[in-house]
């Protein structure tokens, strides 16, 4: 008890109160984090008003929407989503949302199947012209999706696939998006190998080390590849634009474009609203697959 009475005060006493130069360090420091954050917020909140005007806006009668520019409705109404939902067609949007469900379920799952095979192959294979048939795959990166869309519609109209759902579909079963395979060819090249020899030493074919090993690894990568399909094909105008031409298969994309009448003056309190509802599947699936989303596209980049 002696000893400890005597290290205590000694222990308090080597605190020394922290000098002037210190104290002006500190200051600055926080002066700096908060102009930082400050700047950072403002920042922020402008990139992200829009959004909120929108959800505001969505509220508000069409009158009221060019009148007041604050967020905040005077007198809130869910009429704009009534009607919105009603639409100017024999179909309630409840319909083009199941075609939008329609082509992006299917566009997703085989986007995700067959550039995983594709990758995989690159990325743990060695085959005849390896180097050129990757080189060629990653040129079409740089190549605008403009420029392939008549080939396509040609190609497209040729076998008779126009006004359905096939030339959103095989694309993307095909491994289209050289994007995705280029991204999971990345992420395999920083996981070790070691597991699979062990897998195929024990008598594993490629095809089960590639779904029982191989295909666990890779979840954060196809959680990035699934949420970025997901996102541009729910965001995607031009292809049902091209491709789909009757009214009862249109996705969500093209029923926006139902309700904007250019011969008579447009109800943009349902636009918004409809637009507001469009949003909101992108949203809620971003949020919930933020954390495996940012982990792949950290690890592809990072390690890769």
């Amino acid at each position: 008890m002696a000893m400890l009475s005597d290290i205590s005060p000694k222990g308090r006493g080597d605190r020394r109160p922290p000098t002037q130069i210190e104290l002006k360090l500190r200051r600055k420091a926080r002066v700096s984090a908060t102009i930082r954050y400050g700047l950072l917020t403002l920042i922020g909140l402008l990139m992200v008003y829009p959004l909120i005007w929108l959800i505001g806006a969505s509220f508000k009668t069409n009158a009221e929407m060019f009148t007041s520019p604050s967020f905040w409705p005077n007198e809130p109404t869910v009429q704009g989503y009534i009607d919105g939902w009603k639409t100017s067609t024999p179909y309630t949007f409840g319909k083009f949302f199941l075609n939008s469900l329609w082509i992006i379920i299917p566009k997703v799952i085989g986007t995700a199947i067959s550039c995983t095979l594709v990758a995989y192959g690159f990325a743990r294979f060695e085959f005849p012209f390896k180097k050129f048939l990757f080189a060629s795959v990653i040129a079409t990166l740089l190549l605008p999706n403009v420029v392939t869309r008549i080939p396509q519609y040609l190609l497209f109209r040729d076998i008779g696939w126009l006004d359905s759902f096939l030339p959103l579909w095989v694309p993307s079963a095909m491994a289209g998006d050289a994007f995705f395979v280029f991204m999971i060819v990345q992420f395999l090249r920083a996981i070790p190998r070691d597991m699979e020899e062990a897998a195929r030493v024990d008598g594993a074919t490629t095809l089960q080390t590639l779904v029982y090993i191989v295909v666990p690894m890779l979840t954060p990568a196809l959680i990035s590849v699934c949420l970025f399909q997901f996102m541009w094909t729910m965001n995607d105008f031009l292809g049902p634009l091209i491709y789909v031409s009757s009214v009862e298969k249109y996705p969500v994309s093209l029923a926006l474009k139902l309700s904007i009448d250019t011969t008579e003056a447009f109800a943009w309190n349902q636009i918004l609203a409809m637009s507001v509802l469009a949003l909101a599947p992108s949203l809620t699936v971003f949020f919930l697959a933020q954390k495996y989303f940012i982990e792949g596209i950290s690890a592809g980049g990072v390690k890769g």
